[in-house]
């Protein structure tokens, strides 16, 4: 990791710099992907399984009996561990679930809003080098909670066919049971357009590679509503001396094990700590499976000393972190003052895996800097809002007025009309 001390404030936006993707590039990448898939359907998917996955596929569609040999097939404690989680993150979002008002505006004029399900919905869970399981109890449990009719779920096989078997009992334990065969770009491509097995979806949710990530940002443009602008995943430690360098590293390569793309940053106001992580950081790299990738990933990644918390939390909500760490003395009291996260962990007991499998929240968040504007997938994210109003004829006595009045200003006469038409009845 890159170390660097007491930058000034000029320097922050080079320091917090992402890893750059040629979006472009991507674009060209993937366009022949969708096409493809838009017009000859599952042939293509197959075409592709056989092309990048080398797995030729006879069904798209997982059977009944795969799903059933799914319990078989992993160990039990596995078992017990997701069904905690599906504990968890149900309670979460569950209290999300909050009555609309009926509210009078003025005297006579009602308005409200309804909450409706988005009726079919797509989840992507990625299953390349690490099947996400965990990401569909994250998506397949607010889905249901929201009342989606159909929710369908593509993720890709391994080289024997099949779907990873964790994978498959988090479906089957969230009550998702329309779960596809196919991965990449072609998978975003069949829930935008749908084939002739996999139906064409409203929304699309889930992390992927840099190819899938276009594909969805493609296909938002022109076909399908998707969850967020997404790019490589990130955290941000911001510790004083009282963190300890041992559970700060460990932080910092829980995120880098992710990909070779993904971003540790570590910001403190203590050189010495600084100094430790570093030490501590080598010292558990050489232990973990996934040591290639997280070395890759550091290459990416800071470790940044600053002169007060003032400055930390300064530039960490110019920075927009997906996960931060506060590993402070006070984590309350800073975490207050932040204004752009995805999600926050607060405190020396509180990694950021904690929110990737069983405290509740969400972990498919706003990366990139879109913590700035966007926020996490919560129950309100596979719902849309319809806003009602009801005008007695007190009420459209009450705001007619204004209405014709503004109708007029703009030079929408009909505008007009339509209101002093009624009122002349009244």
């Amino acid at each position: 990791m890159k170390r660097i001390n007491f930058p000034e404030a000029s320097e922050w936006p080079a320091i917090l710099a992402r890893p750059l993707q040629n979006a472009d590039s991507l674009f060209d990448t993937v366009r022949p992907i969708l096409e493809a898939v838009k017009t000859q359907g599952d042939e293509s998917l197959r075409a592709f399984s056989l092309r990048f996955d080398g797995v030729a596929l006879e069904n798209v569609a997982v059977s009944d009996e795969e799903f059933e040999e799914c319990e078989q097939l992993i160990q039990d404690d596995l078992k017990q561990a997701i069904n905690l989680a599906k504990g968890t993150i149900t309670a979460f979002h569950a209290a999300q679930d909050q009555p609309l008002s009926v509210i009078t505006t003025i005297e006579g004029v009602t308005c409200w809003q309804k909450a409706l399900p988005i009726e079919r919905v797509g989840l992507y869970i990625p299953g390349g080098s690490a099947p996400l399981f965990s990401t569909v109890l994250m998506l397949a449990i607010p889905a249901k909670l929201a009342g989606c009719g159909e929710i369908v779920l593509c993720t890709p096989s391994g080289k024997n066919g099949k779907v990873h078997p964790a994978v498959l009992y988090a479906a089957k334990v969230a009550g998702v049971r329309q779960v596809y065969k196919v991965g990449g770009a072609q998978a975003i491509a069949a829930m935008a357009y749908g084939t002739e097995t996999i139906p064409k979806v409203y929304k699309i949710f889930g992390p992927g590679n840099q190819y899938v990530t276009a594909a969805k940002q493609w296909v938002s443009l022109h076909d399908v509503a998707i969850d967020m602008p997404a790019g490589p995943s990130e955290v941000e430690v911001l510790a004083d001396e009282s963190a300890n360098p041992v559970f700060v590293a460990a932080d910092l390569l829980s995120q880098a094990e992710h990909g070779v793309d993904s971003q540790a940053i570590l910001i403190t106001t203590s050189a010495s700590l600084a100094d430790k992580v570093a030490d501590e950081v080598d010292r558990q790299l050489a232990t973990l499976s996934r040591k290639d990738i997280a070395s890759k990933s550091l290459e990416n990644s800071r470790l940044i000393v600053v002169k007060s918390l003032e400055e930390a939390i300064k530039a960490t909500n110019e920075y927009a972190p997906e996960h931060l760490i506060l590993a402070v003395e006070k984590p309350e009291v800073l975490a207050e003052r932040v204004t752009n996260a995805g999600s926050v962990f607060l405190g020396h007991l509180t990694p950021e895996s904690a929110g990737d499998y069983a405290s509740g929240t969400n972990h498919t968040l706003p990366t990139n800097g879109y913590a700035k504007a966007y926020s996490g997938v919560n129950l309100d994210s596979f719902r849309k809002r319809i806003t009602y109003q009801s005008i007695s004829p007190e009420g459209l006595r009450t705001i007619g007025s204004a209405i014709e009045t503004m109708a007029e200003a703009e030079s929408l006469s009909a505008h007009k009309q339509a209101v002093t038409l009624r009122l002349k009845t009244l």
